[in-house]
């Protein structure tokens, strides 16, 4: 989800350390691995039954728990890239039909997405990195700044399957790592979130790993970001 501008103050004061409380508590770790893998999102790498998964299926408030729409995150990294992997329940698909020739989609948001922020030098301003990815492979990559967003250019890479009798759809990503931070060192721990959009009309569903607490829908909280480690 992304605007083109920002409120000042995304969560109410007496809600703050609360949310403060909660991103301190919850964490990702990326598992290393001894070399790139291949994206395949119908039948995933060995690689991935070593990383522990995160989940979720509450609204971006932490209310209205709902399995039926429940998400699985799983990361990798080496030092070149992160890999990261969405396993996302669903009850009906909703995504736009055109896009740029090589699948990038403005307003992807507007549809059915999976969305994950990073921010590699932790801080409490709205300086991070946006990625999203739609059931059909469409995708965005989002440079975000207090003064508004601009496209990264990252050079993400996409694997996208859809198991329509399972009701699941999969996502796989590979994230250059030059693209998110100058100088990589994996001892340092990065701030992260996760996020799912679902739904043709509002009120939408709009989920969160780590919630905001804002009154409206908004995942541009960092104050809300859990922690990304590299194991």
């Amino acid at each position: 989800m992304a605007k083109s501008s920002y409120p000042n103050l995304a969560v109410k004061p007496d809600l703050l350390h609360h949310v403060l409380t909660m991103a301190a508590d919850a964490e990702i770790v990326a598992v290393k691995i001894a070399e790139e893998i291949q994206l395949d999102s119908r039948n995933p790498a060995a690689a991935w039954r070593l990383s522990e998964r995160v989940s979720f299926c509450s609204d971006w408030q932490g209310k209205k728990p709902d399995p039926a729409l429940n998400t699985e995150v799983r990361a990798l990294w080496s030092p070149s890239s992160l890999y990261l992997r969405f396993a996302c329940r669903y009850r009906e698909l909703f995504v736009f039909e055109d896009s740029d020739p090589n699948g990038r989609r403005d307003h992807l948001w507007d549809r059915d997405v999976a969305e994950a922020f990073l921010q590699p030098e932790p801080s409490p301003e709205r300086y991070y990195k946006e990625f999203e990815v739609a059931p059909n492979g469409m995708w965005i990559d989002l440079d975000i700044v207090p003064s508004g967003l601009a496209d990264l250019k990252s050079g993400m890479t996409r694997s996208v399957h859809i198991d329509e009798g399972d009701y699941v759809w999969v996502a796989e990503l590979k994230l250059p790592i030059k693209s998110l931070v100058r100088d990589f060192d994996p001892g340092k721990v990065w701030r992260a979130n996760f996020y799912r959009i679902e739904g043709q009309t509002e009120p939408r569903q709009y989920m969160a790993w780590q919630p905001t607490f804002t009154p409206q829908p908004n995942f541009h909280v960092p104050e809300a970001f859990g922690r990304l480690r590299f194991g």
